[in-house]
């Protein structure tokens, strides 16, 4: 499903019936771009992709709740982090990873 902007993924799981739910042996979470921000403007905000633009909690807490809710349904999860979403790719995953561990 795409939609023409983002919306938060605890929303969409409550808007449309079954989103939340897992029906394969994986999941495949890919946080994108702030909230309301068409991808264009995201990739034109985000560049030249060498810091935090802006720090995204909920984007970044939807994600750990989708990952654990994955896991603790014995599923494999993978998150694929745009650079678009808060500037630098690597910086989101690495501040995911930690609150994965508290």
């Amino acid at each position: 499903m795409e939609w023409p902007f983002s919306i938060q993924a605890s929303e969409l799981f409550t808007r449309e019936p079954g989103m939340g739910n897992f029906t394969g042996p994986f999941t495949v979470v890919k946080p994108l771009t702030p909230l309301k921000m068409s991808y264009e403007a995201a990739k034109k905000r985000a560049e030249p992709y060498t810091k935090i633009i802006e720090e995204l909690p909920e984007m970044r807490r939807d994600t750990v709740e989708f990952l654990r809710k994955a896991v603790a349904e014995g599923r494999r999860a993978y998150v694929l982090v745009n650079n678009r979403s808060e500037g630098s790719a690597p910086l989101p995953v690495q501040a995911v990873s930690e609150m994965l561990r508290d």
